[in-house]
């Protein structure tokens, strides 16, 4: 399974006030708090693991869980691993530019297998889940927007 997340940083600095009373504490652990409060770039960091909680929240939605708001109950351990309740999952996060992209796996060997689509690529939905139709097999996929930028990936089998 595969989730993706996609970050515009320049949109959050105008549209997100991280700095506001409370908003760490809806979306950060304590653990992951105080990694903010120790880091050198905070937003980067920021965005950066809720870029990895969306990622695994669209791998959990794969895997049946209902929709909500999940961010609590996902943890960033670090920049490559990430769990919920006792799953572990992948993460790997790019900068370019202004712009985070995240992608989550469940097993590590996936991102080997993880490719991009074109935003134009014809993509199948059931119950709201993303999956692209190859060669008449259905593959996962995840799609990803935000701002000015927009993401396809699916595993390749």
């Amino acid at each position: 399974m595969i989730g993706n997340d996609v970050v515009d940083l320049a949109l959050t600095e105008q549209e997100n006030n991280w700095q506001r009373k409370g908003f760490l504490e809806k979306i950060f652990t304590v653990d992951e708090q105080l990694r903010i409060e120790n880091a050198a770039d905070k937003p980067v960091l920021i965005w950066t693991m809720w870029s990895q909680k969306e990622a695994v929240y669209k791998i959990l939605r794969q895997k049946g869980a209902s929709r909500g708001f999940y961010p609590l109950k996902i943890a960033c351990l670090n920049a490559e691993n990430v769990r919920y309740q006792n799953e572990d999952f992948y993460t790997k996060t790019s900068k370019v530019e202004t712009s985070l992209q995240t992608l989550a796996v469940t097993k590590k060997t996936d991102f080997d297998k993880c490719r991009s689509l074109s935003l134009a690529a014809p993509l199948v939905y059931e119950k709201e889940i993303p999956f692209y139709l190859k060669n008449g097999i259905q593959l996962n996929a995840t799609k990803s927007h935000h701002g000015r930028f927009e993401s396809i990936y699916y595993i390749e089998k």
